[in-house]
């Protein structure tokens, strides 16, 4: 691995994997291309594009001259592919564009590394890396074992159904056309730079500006949750040391009831407001400033349609394979992401839709 290409990189978890792979790798090359979407921001990378430790280019992925170009003038030989639309709501409302963008996208990508690792030979040692989701399993019933990386593909939203399309893609490259290839089923993420219309931070969010924080159904519904920190090193330990061809699931140990999560939230929210008043001074609607708990913005609604009951990742064969575990639980993570949340008001705020 000498030359990388992350896809997204300016997304939530591409930003993530770059800066743990100019800290952990800087003798690495690191290029990214992102479509700069709703969910992307260039400003994420600034300090490092105008730096010089990353190019940067502002293209689409689904445009395969402009990846084939990408990949030869900067003698690509990794490709790790983050870009995809990822939110379910988005999906039951607007599918058109994740059939796009992870459908499309990823086979534009696949076709353009084939044309210039496979077709002009041109570099010997390579590897597609393409980061999944534990939603292509489907739904686990309260007493059923974890997803395993051979678990049969179930997905029941437009967004998992998609991403499904595109593993299968990945592994219809490798066998057809001899592409080296590694995939990751990744649990639910959180952490910095993640975009408000998410659980987690989207009911930090609610909380400080007074706004319910919204629980679907009853809130039984199971995750299991993965720091993107976490999620990133896991990344690196498949480039690294994971055989290729092989698939593995990284998950955090950590499954919560969203009923559970949330009350993890609104516990640490209280606490890390108590302790940071001139934080809290800010939000004069948070239910904190007037002496309550954040818990008191809870508010159950309507169910969304083929909300799936439970995920669960079984992360053996990383931790047995490469010796990957998970470093950060939950309340440590929900404390450091409202510690980054308190240092960088301006980004999160700006992300806010009304």
């Amino acid at each position: 691995m000498h030359s990388v290409l992350v896809t997204g990189g300016a997304g939530f978890i591409g930003t993530n994997f770059v800066n743990l792979l100019l800290k952990s790798r800087p003798e690495l090359e690191v290029s990214v291309i992102d479509a700069l979407t709703y969910a992307g921001c260039r400003s994420n990378l600034a300090e490092h594009i105008d730096s010089g430790k990353v190019r940067f280019f502002h293209r689409n992925i689904c445009d395969e001259e402009s990846v084939f170009d990408i990949l030869i003038e900067n003698s690509i030989d990794t490709i790790v592919h983050f870009a995809a639309e990822s939110h379910v709501d988005r999906s039951i409302s607007g599918p058109h564009g994740f059939v796009d963008t992870n459908l499309v996208g990823t086979h534009s990508l696949l076709s353009a590394a084939k044309r210039v690792w496979i077709d002009r030979d041109e570099i010997k040692v390579h590897r597609f890396h393409h980061v999944s989701t534990d939603e292509v399993f489907g739904s686990l019933e309260l007493d059923d074992p974890p997803f395993t990386e051979v678990t049969p593909y179930a997905p029941n939203s437009p967004y998992s159904a998609s991403k499904a399309g595109s593993d299968f893609l990945v592994r219809a490259y490798r066998e057809t056309f001899g592409l080296s290839v590694t995939m990751s089923n990744c649990s639910n993420n959180y952490g910095p730079y993640q975009f408000p219309e998410k659980l987690i931070p989207l009911s930090i969010c609610n909380a400080l500006l007074g706004r319910p924080i919204r629980v679907y159904g009853d809130g039984a519904n199971i995750r299991d949750w993965l720091h993107v920190e976490d999620h990133c090193l896991g990344i690196l330990a498949v480039l690294e040391r994971g055989e290729e061809g092989q698939s593995f699931n990284i998950g955090g140990k950590c499954e919560k009831t969203n009923l559970e999560l949330i009350d993890v939230i609104c516990s640490e929210m209280d606490h890390f407001l108590e302790s940071n008043p001139a934080f809290l001074s800010a939000f004069p609607n948070c239910p904190k400033s007037r002496g309550s708990s954040v818990s008191s913005l809870v508010q159950f609604v309507e169910d969304r349609p083929g909300h799936d009951k439970r995920y669960a990742i079984d992360p053996r064969k990383i931790e047995k394979e490469l010796g990957f575990v998970p470093r950060i639980d939950l309340e440590d993570g929900i404390r450091n992401l409202l510690a980054w949340m308190s240092a960088n008001r301006g980004w999160w705020q700006s992300k806010l839709t009304n």
